[in-house]
């Protein structure tokens, strides 16, 4: 009875927790927020699990999913082997999987999860975002031809063919960690640890899910699917890595990218990532001008087609896997998240980039 009892409680205080912390990323204003934890807890554990897995030479993750495989079966055993009656075996079942359920959203937010309710990053850098007509895509769509008829033509060797991967970086991890710290300290970020970015095996495995990469904040680290074509993997795993110092925003971690790449001493990286902002102008531009964005495509030179057929060839090898689920699910999660919306907050990397050069430009 006293068994009953104890697991009873630890359940009720796990669910207790996991409540608390929702209503806790709900109510804390953004100033408490970016002062106690983004710039002040987070920063301890971040160093902390840059001690506990930086080390490693392979993703931590596998050995959290190895023990969280172990753990399932041996509760599963035990959910069998019970004698009790199956009303009570169900009855205990579903009350422990909420509280364990309630625990991963605790350490979720705990670990990370409350960066989400920081003060927003066009506040802390003073950037006068605003929502981009059709004359504003079209400018940042040439911005983004203009950076990309400016340095493939610099890359020594490269023809109409599309890109070859010798050209990306030996260490692109240490490449990308530099390139994207120097951008944070510029703007006033703490740099607590050497956060890494990691490839997770097998590929495709994040793709067909409709993600190239993820941040796991019970490990630390960031990951991108080796599935993607070399001409995506430096934008993505500089944007993985923003999550891991504490960047929550989708939008923000793809602005971090973008300068990352276009402000890297690395005439590859910079080709990169003008090519990923005009990936993402595009739809935009072509939801509003169909039949110039046609025009526009075609009177690209040969090269910069071939690359961007060459990653949508490479795309085409992961099918997504219930695209619909997959979308609908993150939405929801980003919207909780208090990100309003949603995945659609991916693209306002458009509008940090405009705010950005615009304010280059008045100074």
């Amino acid at each position: 009875m006293n068994l009953k009892k104890s697991l009873l409680n630890k359940n009720t205080i796990w669910i207790a927790l996991g409540i608390l912390s929702i209503l806790l990323s709900a109510i804390l204003p953004p100033a408490f927020v970016e002062q106690y934890y983004s710039r002040g807890l987070f920063l301890f554990i971040r160093t902390i699990l840059s001690a506990i897995t930086g080390w490693l030479p392979f993703a931590a993750f596998y050995i959290l999913f190895f023990v969280s495989f172990i753990y399932f079966v041996s509760r599963l055993v035990h959910f069998v082997k019970n004698k009790k009656s199956w009303p009570q075996k169900i009855s205990h079942a579903v009350w422990s999987i909420l509280a364990l359920l309630s625990g991963i959203v605790f350490a979720f937010q705990f670990l990370w999860g409350f960066n989400y309710g920081r003060i927003p990053f066009e506040k802390q850098l003073n950037l006068d975002v605003k929502p981009l007509v059709v004359k504003d895509l079209r400018e940042e769509l040439q911005w983004a031809i203009d950076g990309m008829h400016s340095f493939r033509p610099l890359l020594e060797g490269v023809g109409e063919e599309s890109i070859s991967s010798s050209y990306l970086p030996d260490d692109i991890e240490e490449s990308m960690r530099a390139a994207l710290t120097q951008n944070l300290k510029e703007f006033g970020y703490p740099i607590p640890a050497k956060v890494r970015g990691r490839l997770l095996f097998p590929k495709g495995i994040l793709l067909r899910i409709s993600t190239a990469g993820v941040y796991i904040p019970f490990t630390g680290e960031g990951h991108i699917d080796p599935g993607l074509h070399h001409l995506q993997l430096p934008f993505v795993l500089a944007h993985e890595m923003s999550h891991a110092y504490g960047i929550g925003g989708e939008g923000d971690c793809n602005f971090l990218a973008y300068l990352a790449c276009t402000r890297s001493d690395d005439l590859y990286l910079n080709y990169v990532g003008y090519l990923y902002y005009f990936r993402y102008v595009a739809p935009d531009y072509r939801a509003y001008r169909p039949e110039e964005y046609k025009e526009i495509l075609e009177n690209l030179p040969a090269g910069i087609k071939n690359d961007l057929q060459a990653i949508r060839d490479e795309m085409t090898k992961y099918p997504d896997i219930f695209p619909r689920i997959r979308n609908a699910t993150y939405n929801a999660y980003l919207k909780a998240q208090g990100i309003d919306e949603g995945i659609k907050n991916y693209d306002r990397v458009t509008m940090l980039v405009r705010a950005w050069r615009l304010g280059l430009s008045n100074d």
